[in-house]
């Protein structure tokens, strides 16, 4: 969007509460213009944000499923009252991971480094990164016993458990698995506006800019899958995205209420989501950023390199390094696998070009193109 507006010589507006930290460093710094709208429309307070210590939950014998006691008493207290919840869990179907628990095979995929993610309401075993998908064995494909047990959980699970947990009420689901269809979607959400549901359990699709008149309670299943991520962003798009999801709850006169469950509620980012201090966010973010030289401290290039043959990757992915390496003496990280080192049948290698602010883009550019070709 800013290079569109650049390009046509026009102005733009850029709206979030919680900005990436490039944007609000260039507010800061002046590059951008800055307006700030320190209140919510209608004058409504800001929800009441509590965290839940999943661990001692598990030590007390207090959960049902994933669920602690304070978040099913809120939901209860909610539903009660006629009020409808979201509850927000960033992972699609019944289990990540499916294990033998006699020897601990998992089934993966073919063609890419992933366990098979199981969906229960197909009864199959799917690949989310290339669609790849089985039956759901009846026994386990390495030692054929039928002892096959489901680690982690997914949106599916989240709501077969508060199915026999709340009966009565009326639970949709919103993730990519229930929104393929055309309108399924719009059907979805018309369907929340109009009360036809109490609950919707829904993936990160939930986060973004909904504005539900009769939603009081968020739970958010477990923050913590988004904050342990391989990734100098991690924190950042954990903060964004949690209070996000904070921000559906009680957007009329009421304040709403926020349940956040964590196996580690003292984290720095959750206690700063809780207090909604976007700017101890940033401050601390950016002495991180500063320490390991990120964004926006400087710029970088991702190279990745894809192909079929593993030795021909590594050899390629090692020798552009060496040459990146001759050229720009410093600033240059890998080549390193990513997460998953291989989908549809090719071996990923990636190559980080950090540039400091002072050095021309062009020119880098340039340089990286001519070792290319």
């Amino acid at each position: 969007a800013i290079v569109l507006s650049n390009l046509h010589k026009s102005n733009i507006i850029l709206g979030s509460a919680t900005p990436s930290l490039e944007s609000y460093m260039n507010a800061k710094k002046g590059k951008y213009g800055y307006a700030i709208i320190d209140r919510r429309f209608g004058d409504v307070l800001m929800p009441d944000i509590e965290l839940v210590n999943l661990k001692e939950q598990f030590r007390k014998r207090r959960m049902k499923g994933h669920f602690s006691e304070r978040l099913l008493e809120e939901i209860a207290a909610t539903l009660e009252n006629g009020e409808q919840v979201i509850l927000f869990q960033n992972r699609r179907g019944f289990a990540p991971i499916v294990e033998c628990s006699t020897c601990g095979h998992s089934p993966q995929c073919p063609n890419c480094d992933v366990s098979l993610t199981y969906h229960k309401f197909k009864k199959q075993l799917r690949c989310h990164y290339c669609g790849h998908n089985i039956a759901l064995p009846e026994s386990c494909e390495a030692c054929g016993s039928q002892t096959l047990d489901t680690k982690g959980f997914g949106t599916e699970q989240v709501e077969q458990e508060l199915k026999s947990l709340f009966p009565v009420a009326k639970i949709g689901r919103m993730d990519l698995d229930t929104t393929r269809g055309k309108y399924a979607y719009e059907k979805l959400i018309s369907a929340f506006e109009q009360q036809e549901l109490d609950v919707l359990v829904g993936t990160q699709m939930l986060t973004k800019g909904l504005d539900f008149r009769n939603v009081n309670l968020v739970g958010i299943m477990n923050a913590d899958s988004l904050l342990n991520f391989p990734d100098y962003r991690a924190h950042e798009r954990s903060f964004q995205l949690l209070t996000q999801v904070a921000g559906r709850a009680g957007r009329t006169q009421k304040r709403g209420k926020v349940l956040i469950q964590s196996y580690n509620p003292y984290h720095q980012i959750l206690k700063q989501v809780s207090t909604n201090d976007y700017d101890a966010m940033f401050k601390e973010q950016l002495y991180e950023r500063e320490q390991f030289v990120y964004p926006p401290i400087c710029r970088i290039i991702k190279i990745t390199f894809k192909h079929k043959n593993y030795n021909t990757l590594n050899e390629a992915a090692e020798w552009f390094a060496i040459a990146l390496r001759n050229v720009f003496k410093s600033g240059i990280l890998g080549p390193e696998y990513p997460p998953v080192a291989r989908i549809r049948n090719q071996y990923l290698k990636n190559v980080l070009i950090k540039i400091p602010l002072g050095q021309s883009l062009g020119k880098t550019k340039n340089s990286i193109k001519r070792i290319e070709s």
